[in-house]
This record gives C-alpha cells, sequence and structure tokens, in this order.
C-alpha cells in the first residue's frame, strides 16, 4: 500500500496551483496582448496560415506603391500632353491668322516670334520630368528626353517603363517621346518650325495646317492612351483595397482574440485560482510543530 504523507500532499498541491497560475498567467497575457497567438506553438497550423496572409499583404502593399507611382507618372504625362495639345492649337490659330493676305510682314514676323514661343514650350513639355526620371524617354536615365535643334534630337531608348500592380498584370507608366511628338522632319517640333519660316519670308503658313493637325492627333491619340492605362490603374487600385481589407479580416481572425471572451476567459480562471487557494488551504492541515506555535 503506498502511504500519502504531507510532503506528498504540499507537492501535488504546488503542482495544481502552479498549473492554475500558469493558466490565468496565460489568460492575462491574453487579454492584455489581445493576440491569440504569442508564439508558433499555440496554434501550428493558424501560424503557418497567418504567415502565408502576411506575406499576401506585404506583397499587396507593394502593389499599392506601385500603382501610387505608375499614377503619378501617367498623371505627369496626361498634364505634359493636354499642354501640348493647347500649345499645337495655339500654333495652329496663329498659322491661320497669318494666312490673311493683308497683314504687314512685321505682323508676320511677330506671329513668328509667337510660334517660335510655342515650340520652345513645347520642347520643354516634351521633356517633362516626374521623380527626376523624363517621362518622355523610356528606360534611358539622360536629363531630358529630347536636346533642342533644328530639329531635337530624341535621347530617350526604346525600352518601357513598368509597373507591377497585380499577380500576373504589369502596366507600361511611361510614353515614347517619338510616339507622341514625332522624331526628324515629321516632328511636331520640324512642322512648327517651317510654319515659323513661312511666315517670316512672307509666305502662306496655311499649307502647314494639314501636318499641324496630323501632328495634333498624334498627341491626341497618345494622351488617349495615358487615360486607358490610368483607368487600368483605377481598377487595380480598387481590387488591391478590396483584397487588403479581405486579408486583413483574415488576419484579425487568426491572430486576434475575441476580446469579450478574452476577459471571460481570465475571470474563470481567475476564480478557479482562488478557489484552488481556499482548497488547497482547508486540505493541507496544520502539522502538530505549526499548531503548537
Amino acid at each position: 500500500m503506498l502511504r500519502v504523507t504531507d510532503q506528498s500532499m504540499s507537492l501535488a498541491a504546488q503542482r495544481a496551483l502552479g498549473d492554475r497560475q500558469s493558466r490565468l498567467a496565460s489568460a492575462q497575457a491574453t487579454a492584455t496582448s489581445g493576440a491569440r497567438i504569442s508564439r508558433p506553438s499555440d496554434d501550428p497550423v493558424g501560424t503557418g496560415e497567418a504567415l502565408r496572409v502576411r506575406a499576401e499583404l506585404a506583397a499587396r502593399g507593394q502593389y499599392q506603391r506601385n500603382i501610387d507611382d505608375g499614377t503619378g507618372w501617367l498623371s505627369t504625362i496626361d498634364s505634359a500632353l493636354a499642354g501640348a495639345t493647347g500649345l499645337l492649337q495655339q500654333a495652329r490659330d496663329a498659322a491661320v491668322q497669318g494666312g490673311n493676305g493683308s497683314l504687314t510682314q512685321a505682323a508676320r514676323d511677330a506671329l513668328a516670334a509667337v510660334v517660335d514661343g510655342l515650340r520652345h514650350d513645347l520642347v520643354g513639355a516634351a521633356n517633362t520630368r516626374y521623380l527626376g526620371r523624363s517621362v518622355f524617354a523610356g528606360t534611358s536615365d539622360a536629363p531630358s528626353a529630347f536636346t533642342d535643334g533644328t530639329p531635337p534630337t530624341y535621347n530617350g531608348a526604346s525600352g518601357t517603363v513598368t509597373r507591377r500592380i497585380g499577380p500576373d498584370e504589369t502596366v507600361a507608366v511611361d510614353t515614347d517621346g517619338r510616339t507622341a511628338f514625332g522624331s526628324g522632319s515629321m516632328s511636331a517640333f520640324s512642322v512648327l518650325d517651317a510654319i515659323a519660316a513661312d511666315l517670316r519670308a512672307g509666305v502662306d503658313p496655311t499649307p502647314r495646317l494639314a501636318a499641324l493637325d496630323g501632328a495634333m492627333t498624334t498627341v491626341v491619340a497618345a494622351r488617349s492612351d495615358v487615360g486607358s492605362r490610368l483607368t487600368q490603374l483605377q481598377r487595380a487600385a480598387q481590387a488591391t483595397t478590396e483584397a487588403t481589407t479581405s486579408l486583413t479580416s483574415r488576419r484579425t481572425a487568426l491572430e486576434d482574440v475575441d476580446l469579450g471572451q478574452a476577459v471571460l476567459d481570465l475571470q474563470l480562471q481567475q476564480t478557479a485560482y482562488q478557489a484552488a487557494l481556499a482548497v488547497t488551504a482547508k486540505v493541507l492541515q496544520p502539522s502538530l510543530t505549526e499548531f503548537l506555535r
């Protein structure tokens, strides 16, 4: 037969109290931190799923940053092309006005100076930069897409600047300057040079209107393409926001504790611990020595 001694009862009581105290400490930690998983051993399967969700959230965050950067690029290009369209329209008005046979040569020279100013501004629009990069120079790091001359020289590279906006989706965020403004003798700059030269020579510049309209149509087409890509970015941003919201809810369900349940569990553990203390005090009667004291 086994003999139950006071020492064995005391050790058993200590182990029981230690277990209750450990559960109470765990409940306190959970209620304080609000985290259901504080270490992988708490829930190995949930930990793996939480890590996967966190990785996906990080990826969505990067997609959103790419979308924001791409939106900045394309918005800058859209603004530059809108300005270029306005400049070409003003040049067209000047050319039409210059076709008036009653104008004096001084008036034609004044119109030529106006066209020269519009050409200068057009070169500036073609050299628009965003965050230090020329938006019309492709992958080139040249300080400007065009070097002014007769005609201007294109400095860009043939590559395309892209941004990844989804797991399987990328979008070009630049526009080739040659596509938008032309190059060589067929560029919008050359057309404006020819109009200014005609005005200074006393020649009717209106035959150049067809070429000027063609250059304007090209700029408008480039702007339309930019608009479609901006729309694509807006759709991607909406999809990313929805996915982020869903993933955040999933992460919360995996990692965060129900506060009401945590408080209730803490109260239950406190009650159980107090009950264990009371029961232990009654079960472990004082020894003879303690009684004599």
